[in-house]
């Protein structure tokens, strides 16, 4: 009687169990989709400007075409650059052709040639150190301030980035105001609508620019790179470029049209395959 008891006991402890397991999972099935529906509309992307419509442009151009000849200064196409190390990417724009296009760079910055812009956490690119682990688990899993690194020079790009890997692209001049527009919602102004500077590059003679979006996987550096091919007229899909070779596979893509034309790292792929 004592054993049958128990065993009863323990069947109708199992059978609780079943229960509340099985209405956990159900209200789990219609919460899980609704929080990666979430997550895949709203969290991942940085927020565009507000009065910003894309529209949809050709970009199956081959990127290393010769454009028609024109005034050096108005040419049809200008020339874009993707920049990748092992984990972080940016972009090189033309200077002149985003300040024509309504770009607002920081008071007193000059009229260079080019200038390199990247987007990530505001302390990795303050103290310009690698994070602690507990730094990096804050930036990661928590919204944090970012920044927005803008950096002018005027020699040949391959020559100031010899150390990154460098894809280039011809993008149709009039993506210009669509770009300038992104960037500019990347950046906090002050009262006057000049950008907010909070210190110096984390390299050459630029400058850190305040952004008023959250950093926090997964709205990482490399999602901001992909946003800014967007804007050039590159197809992009932000959950395949939280890594620089995820940003790297999207801008070879045949509708994207990034060419290789430096490569830092031939020898560890070649020693890795």
């Amino acid at each position: 009687m004592t054993e049958s008891l128990r065993e009863a006991k323990w069947l109708a402890r199992a059978r609780e169990i079943r229960q509340t397991r099985a209405a956990v999972f159900s209200r789990f099935r219609f919460i899980v989709p609704a929080l990666l529906a979430a997550l895949a509309c709203s969290c991942i992307r940085i927020p565009d400007a507000p009065g910003v419509t894309r529209v949809p442009v050709r970009s199956d151009a081959p990127a290393l075409k010769s454009a028609p000849p024109q005034a050096p200064d108005r040419e049809p196409e200008v020339r874009v650059w993707l920049l990748a190390d092992n984990l972080h990417t940016g972009m090189v724009f033309p200077y002149d052709w985003l300040v024509e296009s309504g770009f607002r760079p920081p008071a007193n910055f000059g009229r260079p040639k080019w200038v390199t812009l990247s987007w990530g956490n505001q302390v990795a690119y303050l103290q310009k150190e690698w994070l602690t682990v507990g730094q990096a688990a804050r930036a990661l899993f928590t919204p944090s301030p970012s920044t927005m690194e803008l950096i002018p020079f005027d020699y040949d790009v391959v020559d100031v980035c010899h150390y990154q890997r460098i894809w280039m692209r011809l993008v149709p001049r009039e993506r210009g105001p669509e770009l300038a527009a992104f960037l500019n919602g990347c950046v906090r102004h002050d009262a006057a609508g000049e950008p907010i500077v909070i210190g110096k590059s984390s390299w050459g003679d630029g400058v850190l620019l305040d952004s008023p979006h959250s950093y926090h996987l997964p709205r990482i550096c490399n999602v901001w790179t992909l946003q800014a091919m967007e804007a050039c007229g590159c197809r992009i899909h932000p959950w395949l470029g939280l890594t620089a070779d995820g940003v790297a596979r999207q801008a070879e893509k045949r509708r994207n049209g990034f060419a290789k034309v430096w490569d830092a790292y031939p020898l560890e792929k070649t020693a890795g395959n």
